[in-house]
């Protein structure tokens, strides 16, 4: 004799299921995974910069007079980065979401300001080990701008989902709320290039090998500033 619990257990099973399907649910799971995926990738570009920073420093700590303050501000700005507990759930908490970019936009000014003033250090140029580990961070610069661009592109969708109805409806029921996002005023302030000033007392960069006249120095102080790095 057939028991009617197990059967009608599963009837109401396959009902539940063709309503979670119909109200959205699944869309939204996919959507969740696709950002949380974005994330990773975002976390696992930003981790490839900070760990580059120590022997970009360790180079750079090599070159005579450089600037102190430079390096200063890079190895705290690392440490602000580095201090975070990027988790999953970080892209739910706008604050926390918030404190974040802003370390790493902190980081990618103290990056960029380093890169313009070892400009005036001919030496530090010539160095093979430094340009290598500059063009290392370049890339991984750009690799930061693609997964942002990606995250960006994720959670703008996730949100557009969670916010039209009728999936609205399922997603507060399931407790699924619009995800934060990197916001433009962020990236107007790290794609800000920094003010380099070798004025005020700072130590003076070694004089190349062979010193330009006094008109040059003037109207060239420190050379050609290489282009700061990308923001992202």
């Amino acid at each position: 004799m057939i028991r009617p619990l197990p059967w009608l257990t599963r009837v109401l099973a396959l009902l539940t299921a063709l309503t979670l399907t119909g109200c959205g649910y699944n869309e939204i799971q996919r959507a969740d995974e696709a950002v949380n995926a974005a994330w990773s990738e975002v976390l696992n570009q930003y981790q490839r910069r900070a760990d580059l920073v120590p022997n970009l420093v360790a180079t750079v700590k090599g070159e005579a007079n450089f600037e102190q303050e430079t390096l200063t501000r890079v190895v705290e700005a690392r440490a602000r980065a580095t201090s975070i507990n990027a988790t999953p759930e970080l892209v739910n908490d706008p604050a926390a979401f918030q404190r974040f970019q802003q370390a790493q936009g902190e980081l990618t000014s103290a990056l960029s300001r380093l890169l313009v003033v070892a400009e005036a250090y001919p030496n530090l140029k010539a160095n093979q080990g430094f340009q290598d580990l500059r063009v290392q961070l370049e890339g991984t610069e750009n690799r930061i701008t693609v997964a942002r661009n990606r995250y960006i592109k994720s959670v703008q969708e996730y949100n557009v989902m969670v916010r039209q109805f009728p999936v609205n409806l399922t997603a507060k029921v399931f407790g699924y709320d619009t995800k934060a996002n990197f916001t433009v005023q962020n990236e107007a302030e790290i794609s800000r290039p920094p003010t380099v000033d070798f004025g005020g007392g700072r130590p003076a960069a070694p004089a190349p090998a062979s010193t330009p006249g006094p008109a040059a120095a003037a109207s060239n102080p420190i050379g050609s500033p290489a282009a700061p790095l990308s923001p992202r």
